[in-house]
């Protein structure tokens, strides 16, 4: 990872998009901190990616609105002339059983986790192509893989992922730009740590390793997948789950 290196990653003002940012701007690249709502702690990122020694910026469009999307990305291409690296790790999750979901929910959770990845995706790799390089890293879940009761649209659009993470990698590798998916598990994060506690303890006896997952685990293997080193890596589906799913 150079200095130079413009990494966007989506949904990054929190969670485990906020520690892959920071990875990156460890590695000295400028981060595009994309948020939806929050830019206050986008910007607390951003401050952080600073002192890191890369650079950060906060930049604020909704994955799921095709418009917005375009315009950031043209925006970002007249300001930096490329994009290195992007991870579509924007998602929402809207939990209930299939039978009483309802249409709205369903629409929204697919249009942010699914869609939004598309559009981000579609943008971004014109660009890429362009320069004949580039790595896009797909944030999916491993209930995409197993699948989760009560989570129907979230398990859903996360699967469609892994579909859609192994054929951009077929129809990208002759321009040199690698595709990957990442499957984590149970990570310490706002939403899993507002879980119930025998919720979580539940969670935790179905885990071999007996523990949740960091973010910066995942943010670990983000940054390797994204490096000169992993450039034969491509259209695979990586979990990260403390064994939960093999």
């Amino acid at each position: 990872m150079t200095e130079k290196s413009v990494v966007l990653i989506t949904g990054a003002s929190r969670g485990i998009g906020r520690s892959v940012a920071l990875e990156f701007a460890k590695q000295g690249a400028h981060v595009l901190i994309n948020f939806s709502s929050n830019e206050a702690k986008a910007q607390e990122v951003a401050e952080e990616c600073a002192k890191l020694g890369g650079s950060g910026e906060p930049i604020g469009f909704n994955v799921g609105a095709s418009e917005e999307v375009s315009a950031a990305v043209q925006a970002i291409k007249t300001n930096h002339g490329k994009i290195d690296t992007l991870v579509n790790n924007a998602g929402i999750s809207r939990d209930g059983l299939f039978v009483r979901f309802s249409d709205e929910d369903w629409k929204t959770t697919l249009g942010v986790n699914l869609d939004g990845t598309f559009y981000v995706s579609r943008e971004v790799a014109k660009i890429m192509m362009k320069a004949r390089k580039g790595s896009i890293i797909n944030m999916s879940s491993v209930v995409g893989e197993m699948g989760n009761a009560g989570q129907a649209a979230y398990s859903a659009s996360k699967a469609g992922l892994i579909g859609l993470t192994k054929t951009l990698a077929r129809e990208l590798a002759a321009r040199n730009i690698t595709v990957n998916a990442i499957t984590p598990g149970f990570i310490e994060t706002d939403m899993t740590g507002s879980l119930d506690e025998k919720v979580r303890e539940e969670h935790l006896n179905g885990i071999p390793l007996g523990r949740y997952g960091k973010p910066e685990e995942v943010a670990y293997l983000t940054r390797f997948l994204a490096s000169d080193e992993a450039r034969y890596i491509t259209g695979q589906v990586i979990g990260i789950n403390g064994g939960l799913y093999c």
